[in-house]
């Protein structure tokens, strides 16, 4: 497949997929693992501060059972903060994962195109609904809808090109064009089979 000078790959209508999307579902199981270890990164690095608090206390009494019992809680505590730290961020990111990639993938098979305008909507449309379902009054989730909606296409707008000059770049590596695609297993003896019978 050549690629053209322009940031645009055109595919063939009978494609599945155009040439240079991401698979959603991947990219958003990434999302919710990224997520979840930032949370609970975050979450981690929070209780330090508690842990300070706990040690004060555990100098200040000498009966060993409430050392033990206090040194427990805080245990306890601290991985009940980092595990919901860790699901609420792997959900958070997930969703926004999710939401990006399934409106540039859908965007790009509407228009028929995979372009960076793809990208820019894709960010602009996600942005603009997380700022809508923000906690808030209607005109504060109204300013961060419009907010997110300029931020995320000004944002999105430079990755969105970099991707598009880096698939081109793998295109223009390892040309997919004049070669048959080389098949295997039961599809190749599908096809096999159909070329005798055609005959």
């Amino acid at each position: 497949m050549e690629v053209p000078d322009t940031a645009e790959s055109t595919v063939p209508e009978n494609s599945p997929r155009l040439a240079g999307t991401v698979n959603w579902g991947t990219a958003t199981v990434i999302g919710v693992f990224a997520g979840m270890l930032y949370g609970g990164s975050k979450e981690a690095a929070a209780s330090v501060s508690k842990d300070a608090e706990v040690m004060l206390k555990l100098g200040s009494t000498e009966d060993k059972r409430e050392q033990y019992r206090l040194m427990r809680d805080a245990m306890e505590k601290r991985f009940i903060r980092v595990t919901r730290g860790s699901i609420v961020g792997g959900i958070r990111l997930g969703m926004f994962t999710a939401a990006f990639y399934c409106m540039q993938n859908l965007l790009a098979e509407k228009r028929g195109v995979h372009d960076v305008f793809n990208v820019v909507g894709a960010g602009s449309a996600t942005a603009s609904a997380f700022g809508l379902i923000m906690p808030g009054s209607l005109r504060w989730r109204a300013r961060n809808m419009a907010l997110g909606s300029v931020l995320g296409a000004a944002f999105c707008f430079p990755l969105g090109w970099i991707h598009l000059k880096l698939v081109q770049m793998a295109n223009e590596a390892h040309p997919h064009s004049g070669q048959k695609e080389v098949k295997s297993g039961v599809s190749a003896a599908i096809e096999r089979l159909e070329g005798n019978l055609s005959k």
